[in-house]
C-alpha cells in the first residue's frame, strides 16, 4: 500500500491524525535549512535601503542561480533578447563586444540568432507547486485561484502578526515563550471559516484541523506523504518561499537584525522555517483534500506531481543552457561599457593634472548622484577640491532625537551601531512632547466606535486646507533637526564617551578619508538628503550609507566633533594636526534640486565661497534636468524641482541611483577629468599612504558591498518587476505602518523598487549591468583581502561583480578572472 492510499483512507475521518511519521534525515533537514538561507533581507520603509535579492546565494555562480530562479519561479535575471537587438541595433554592442563575450565564456553556439534564443525561451518548462497542478483543472471563471488565495491568506496573516500594534499583538504576548509562527497562524486559521466559503469548498476547514501542531510535525508528515527525498526538498523548499518571497524577505531581516544585535551570543530561532512550514502545509491540505474529495483528479494529480519531481534537476539544466547566449549577450553590453571608461581611466592617469593649493575642500557621500555636482563644484575653482568617502563618515552611531523612544541606526546595514547619540534641545523636547499628546489624543478619540465615521469626516476637514495649499503652492521644506545638545554614550550603555573615546573615534574617521597631511581652511562635510511627497519608498532616495536617512546627523555631528578645540589638541597628541583656522562645515546635497545646503548656516563661509555652490547646483541642474524632462536652459529651473519634490501626485520625483554601473576607489585626480555621467560610486583612495592596507580591506568589506547592493537592487527590479520589484506605486498601500507595501490590497509584500523609478513610460532609465569595481591598488593587497573575506570571494569567484586593478602610476587595468588577473 502506498503513502497516498494510505492516506487516503485513513482520511475518510480528517479530523484523525493519519499516523505516525519518520523523523527527517539529516540530509532533509540539511535541504530545508538550505532553502531557508536562500533569502536575501529587506529593510522597512522608513529604513529602506537597497539589497541585492541574490545576496543569500551569493556562494553559488550567479549563472545557476539565475537558471534555477527561472525554472523554479519563472523569474528572470537577464533581459530579453529585444533589449540586446536594441542596443545592437543602436550601434553600443558591437560584432567585437560580442566576439570577446564568447570567447570569454567558451560559449561555442549561435548567439547572435536572437530569434532562435526566444523560440528556445517560450519552449522551456517550468516547475509547479502543487496548487498550480491543483489550478489546472479549476474552474478559473467561476472560482478563485488556489495560488492568489494561499498568497492572499499567507500575507494577510503576516501583516497582521508583525505589525506594531496590531490584531494579533495580544495573543502574541500571552502565548508561550515557544509558540511558534506556523501554530499561530495554524490556530488562526482553523478560527477562519471564510476560507471554504470563498474557494467554494465547503470541506476544506475539516483539513486544516488535520495538520500536525508543530512545524516538526507538518514537515515530517508532508514530506512522507508527497514522496519528496532530499535530492528534491531544498528546491521544491525554495520554490514555496519564492511564492510568498516579499514576506520571506521580511523574516530575513528580522534574523540579519537579530544577527547584529546578538553578534557572538546565541540568537533566537528563526520564523523562516515557520513560514516555509506554512506553505507547506497549504500544499499537504490541497493534496489531502483532492485525493479525498476529487477521485476523479487524485490519479492525475499523483501522476503531475510525481514527473515534476523527477524532471525538476532536467528543468533547471535547460534553463541554463537556454539563457547562455543571453549570458553572451549580457557580458557584450558590459564590454561596450567598460573598454570607453577604461581608456577614459587610462589617459587621466598618463596625462595628470597638476594638483594646486586647496582653498575649500569637500567630502561627498560617494553616492552616484554626488558625482556630476562634484565635478560642477571643480569647475568653479582650481582651488576646490572634492572628496568621496561614504555617506556616515565613518561613525558607527544610532541617533535618538529629543523626546523619540527609538534611536534610528545611521550608518550601512552591514554594521552594526556602537555609539547612541542623543540630540535636541530643551525646547524641541517640549514641542515634540506637545505634538505626541495630540496624536495620543487624536489617535484615542478615532478608535471610539461613536466616533469611526465623525474621525475620517473632521480629519478629511482638517487636512483639506493643507492639501489644497500644497496643491497650488507646492514647495519642498525640510525641517531641520534639532542639536543644539548632543550627547554620546557606547550604545546599550550610560557610559558616555570621553575626550580621548572621541579623539580616538576622529583619528580613525580622519585617516579613513585621507584627511591626515593637507587640510584646507574650510571643509565641508557633505551628506545628501532628498524631499518627496506621498512616497512611502521615500528613504530609498535617502543615504543607504546612513540607514536609508538623510546624512544630516552624521554630518552635524562630525562637523561638531572635529570643529571642538579640546580634540583637535587630543589629536596633536597623537600626530594628526588640524590647523588651527580650519573650520568643518556641515552640508547637504538635496538630490532633486542639486543644491547644497548648510542646515547651520553659512556664516563661516566667504562670499565667493557661497557663490561657488550657487553656481555647481545650477551647473549640475542644468545637466540632468533633460533627464527629467526639462529644458537646460530653463528659467527658474531649481523652483521647478522644489515644486516637483513637494507635489504629492508626482510618481517621479528624482531617478534616484538609477544607471549605478561602477565603482571607483582611487585618488580623485584620476577620475576628475571624467565627465562619469552620475553612473560611478567614487570612493577616494590612495594606497600609498596605506601601508597595511586597512583602509582597502575597509573600503572593499563595506561600501564596495554596499555599492554592490544597490546596483543589484536596481538590476533586478529592472529584470522582474513583477517578482523582485514593487510594481506600480499609484497602486501602493502601506502594510503596518513601515513594514512594506502591497500592491493593491493583498497579495505578497512587494520588494525591490517600483516601476517609475527606472522606467519613464516610453525606455528604462537603468541599464542592468553588474557593478565593474576598479581599485586602485597593489593586486596582491588586493588578493590577500579577498581571500579573507567569504563574502568577498563569493562575489568575485561566482561572477556576481567585475573587479579590475587599476594601475595609478601607468594607467594598466587589469581584470581578475578565475583566480587571476589578465589583461583588459
Amino acid at each position: 500500500m502506498t503513502i497516498q492510499e494510505d492516506t487516503k483512507i485513513a482520511l475518510t475521518d480528517p479530523t484523525v491524525e493519519v499516523r505516525d511519521y519518520p523523523p527527517l534525515t539529516p540530509a532533509q533537514e540539511q535541504a530545508l535549512n538550505q532553502a531557508c538561507g536562500s533569502v536575501a533581507p529587506t529593510w522597512p520603509l522608513d529604513r529602506q535601503i537597497a539589497v541585492s535579492p541574490y545576496w543569500a546565494m551569493r556562494e553559488e555562480s550567479a549563472a545557476n542561480v539565475y537558471a534555477r530562479l527561472s525554472a523554479l519561479a519563472n523569474i528572470r535575471s537577464l533581459m530579453p533578447p529585444s533589449h540586446y537587438l536594441g542596443a545592437w541595433q543602436r550601434g553600443e554592442i558591437t560584432d567585437d563586444h560580442l566576439s570577446q563575450a564568447g570567447e570569454r565564456l567558451g560559449y561555442k553556439g549561435s548567439y547572435k540568432n536572437l530569434l532562435q534564443v526566444v523560440e528556445d525561451l517560450a519552449r522551456l518548462p517550468h516547475w509547479h507547486n502543487i496548487s498550480d497542478l491543483v489550478d489546472a483543472r479549476r474552474d478559473r471563471q467561476h472560482k478563485m485561484a488556489w495560488r492568489d488565495e494561499i498568497t492572499h491568506q499567507i500575507s494577510q496573516f503576516c501583516a497582521a502578526y508583525y505589525q506594531e500594534d496590531g490584531p494579533l499583538n495580544a495573543e502574541r504576548l500571552t502565548a508561550p515563550a515557544d509558540k511558534r509562527l506556523y501554530q499561530h497562524w495554524r490556530d488562526m486559521t482553523l478560527k477562519d471559516r471564510g476560507i471554504a466559503i470563498l474557494m467554494g469548498e465547503p470541506k476544506l476547514r475539516r483539513y486544516f484541523e488535520t495538520l500536525p501542531y508543530t512545524e516538526e510535525g507538518l514537515f515530517q508528515a508532508a514530506v512522507a506523504e508527497l514522496e519528496v527525498d532530499a535530492q528534491h526538498l531544498d528546491s521544491y523548499a525554495q520554490a514555496l518561499l519564492l511564492d510568498i518571497n516579499g514576506w520571506a524577505a521580511w523574516v530575513a531581516y528580522q534574523d540579519w537584525q537579530q544577527a547584529l544585535a546578538a553578534g557572538e551570543s546565541k540568537q533566537q530561532p528563526s520564523d523562516m522555517r515557520s513560514l516555509l512550514a506554512i506553505r507547506l502545509a497549504w500544499e499537504l491540505v490541497l493534496w489531502r483534500y483532492i485525493l479525498n474529495e476529487r477521485p476523479d483528479q487524485a490519479e492525475r494529480l499523483t501522476t503531475l506531481w510525481q514527473r515534476e519531481l523527477e524532471e525538476m534537476p532536467e528543468q533547471i539544466e535547460r534553463h541554463q543552457r537556454a539563457q547562455q547566449p543571453l549570458w553572451v549577450w549580457q557580458v557584450a553590453s558590459e564590454l561596450a561599457y567598460q573598454q570607453p571608461l577604461h581608456r577614459a581611466l587610462s589617459d587621466s592617469i598618463r596625462h595628470p593634472v597638476p594638483a594646486t593649493q586647496p582653498e575649500l575642500q569637500a567630502a561627498f557621500c560617494i553616492d552616484v548622484r554626488s558625482e556630476p555636482l562634484r565635478r560642477a563644484l571643480e569647475q568653479q575653482s582650481p582651488t576646490i577640491q572634492t572628496l568621496g568617502f561614504a555617506g556616515f563618515f565613518g561613525l558607527p552611531l544610532e541617533h535618538r532625537s529629543s523626546g523619540a523612544a527609538l534611536a534610528q541606526p545611521h550608518l550601512p546595514g552591514l554594521l552594526a551601531p556602537k555609539v547612541t547619540l542623543c540630540s535636541g534641545s530643551a525646547e524641541s523636547g517640549r514641542r515634540h512632547a506637545k505634538q505626541l499628546n495630540w496624536h495620543a489624543r487624536l489617535h484615542e478619540w478615532s478608535k471610539a466606535a461613536s466616533a469611526t465615521f465623525t474621525a475620517v469626516e473632521a480629519g478629511g476637514l482638517m487636512y483639506a486646507g493643507k492639501l489644497l495649499l500644497r496643491s497650488l503652492n507646492p514647495k519642498a521644506k525640510r525641517a531641520p533637526i534639532a542639536m543644539d545638545q548632543l550627547s554620546w554614550h557606547w550604545r546599550g550603555s550610560d557610559e558616555a564617551l570621553s575626550l580621548d573615546d572621541k579623539a580616538q573615534l576622529a583619528h580613525t574617521i580622519l585617516n579613513a578619508m585621507g584627511l591626515t597631511e593637507q587640510i584646507a581652511p574650510r571643509v565641508l562635510l557633505v551628506g545628501h538628503t532628498s524631499h518627496s511627497s506621498n512616497n512611502p519608498h521615500a528613504a530609498g532616495l535617502e543615504c543607504g550609507a546612513c540607514g536609508g536617512q538623510s546624512g544630516e546627523v552624521s554630518v552635524r555631528a562630525l562637523a561638531r566633533l572635529l570643529n571642538d578645540t579640546a580634540l583637535r589638541e587630543k589629536l596633536a597628541d597623537k600626530g594628526l594636526i588640524i590647523p588651527e583656522q580650519t573650520r568643518f562645515v556641515p552640508a547637504l546635497h538635496q538630490t532633486i534640486t542639486d543644491r547644497i545646503e548648510l542646515p547651520e548656516g553659512d556664516a563661516t563661509l566667504s562670499p565667493a565661497e557661497r557663490q561657488w555652490l550657487e553656481q555647481a547646483g545650477a551647473q549640475a541642474r542644468r545637466e540632468r534636468a533633460p533627464r527629467l524632462g526639462f529644458s537646460a536652459e530653463g528659467a527658474d529651473l531649481a523652483k521647478t524641482l522644489d515644486r516637483r519634490g513637494a507635489d504629492w501626485s508626482q510618481t517621479r520625483p528624482e531617478w534616484g541611483l538609477a544607471n549605478n554601473a561602477s565603482f571607483i576607489a582611487a585618488p580623485r585626480k584620476v577620475t576628475a577629468p571624467i565627465n562619469l555621467e552620475g553612473r560611478s560610486f567614487l570612493h577616494d583612495y590612495d594606497w600609498s599612504t596605506d601601508p597595511d592596507f586597512t583602509r582597502l580591506e575597509q573600503i572593499m568589506t563595506a561600501p564596495m558591498v554596499v555599492a554592490h547592493w544597490i546596483n543589484m537592487q536596481y538590476n533586478s527590479s529592472v529584470l522582474d518587476n513583477r517578482k523582485l520589484g514593487s510594481g506600480n506605486k499609484v497602486l501602493h498601500n502601506v502594510v503596518g505602518g513601515h513594514i512594506g507595501v502591497f500592491e493593491g490590497n493583498g497579495g505578497d509584500l512587494r520588494i525591490g523598487l517600483p516601476m517609475q523609478s527606472l522606467h519613464d513610460g516610453d525606455i528604462w532609465r537603468h541599464e542592468p549591468l553588474r557593478l565593474s569595481i576598479y581599485l586602485a591598488a597593489p593586486t596582491l593587497a588586493i588578493e590577500d583581502i579577498i581571500s579573507r573575506h567569504e563574502m568577498l570571494a563569493s562575489l568575485v569567484d561566482n561572477d556576481w561583480i567585475n573587479l579590475f586593478a587599476l594601475n595609478d602610476q601607468n594607467g594598466e587595468i587589469l581584470a581578475y578572472r578565475n583566480r587571476r588577473w589578465v589583461a583588459t
